[in-house]
């Protein structure tokens, strides 16, 4: 059993869990990933891993409450236990000196993209992070981001804090000013992913992707977080999370998110009524 030691909203929905979990704090790297239960009847979801303390055994892990099961898991409160923690799984983000690495995050990826920003800086690169949101209520982690990046900008789709638009401005105005780019790792809705790409690829700027297709397992058994990259068929969970977004099939991947998404509208009703046995990963 996994006990939640603290727990803090960070906005409206997204919560943030530190959880006792010390041979997987001991293991994480940036960029991997666990798959957690919150009860003996939840659904498993694979959750990426903010931070980790090996020191003192704990894991992070920020959580959007906009379904059934993450509902579920941030309703935890400290010192109750989550029932599963399986981790850490993937493979971990490709860290070296490349020189100037942008990252860029939309909405609750800025938690997946702070520890590799960390790491990244850790290796002597220059970081230049771009957040982006709906609004500036929906930012997070901008003091943990501003100490380890050269420069942090902002959009948001209101205009309510920095540039009015999306992340990609951001972007197409560095390359603009002439900034040398010599990596972008992109995080966040597949169509702003899909969109950084098309921005980079005239440019040849070396670009990564973490995917979040559906997964079941976590471990390569089932295949159903299979994506499509470089013509060649990959599972995310064990080749990824992270790939060359040059060469990912975006459409097959944005096809298959929206495979499951009229029985995912009616999880709400099963599970209310004593569990889905299983029936909402089929």
């Amino acid at each position: 059993m996994f006990e939640i030691v603290a727990k803090k909203q960070l906005s409206n929905q997204i919560w943030q869990l530190d959880i006792h979990a010390p041979l997987v704090a001991a293991k994480a790297r940036p960029g991997q990933f666990v798959v957690v239960r919150a009860h003996d009847k939840g659904e498993r979801i694979p959750l990426s891993i903010s931070d980790f303390d090996s020191q003192a055994g704990h894991i992070t892990l920020v959580v959007q409450a906009i379904g059934h099961s993450t509902t579920d898991l941030v309703s935890l409160e400290v010192g109750e236990k989550a029932a599963d923690l399986l981790g850490p799984l993937g493979t971990p983000a490709e860290i070296d000196n490349f020189g100037t690495v942008v990252c860029v995050a939309g909405g609750v990826a800025t938690a997946i993209i702070y520890p590799e920003a960390r790491a990244f800086q850790q290796a002597g690169n220059k970081v230049i992070t771009l957040l982006g949101a709906r609004s500036a209520d929906l930012f997070f982690y901008e003091d943990e981001l501003r100490q380890c990046s050269d420069e942090v900008r902002y959009a948001t789709e209101d205009g309510s804090r920095g540039k009015q638009g999306f992340v990609t401005e951001l972007l197409q105005e560095l390359i603009d000013a002439g900034e040398q780019i010599d990596r972008v790792v992109a995080i966040g809705p597949v169509p702003m992913m899909r969109a950084v790409c098309e921005l980079t690829r005239p440019y040849q700027i070396k670009t990564v992707v973490s995917l979040n297709p559906i997964m079941v397992d976590g471990t390569g058994m089932c295949g159903a977080c299979r994506v499509e990259v470089g013509g060649e068929t990959r599972f995310c969970c064990t080749d990824g999370p992270e790939f060359d977004g040059h060469l990912v099939d975006f459409a097959a991947l944005q096809n298959r998110s929206r495979q499951y998404q009229n029985l995912e509208e009616k999880i709400p009703h099963h599970h209310s009524n004593g569990g889905c046995a299983g029936q909402c990963q089929q």
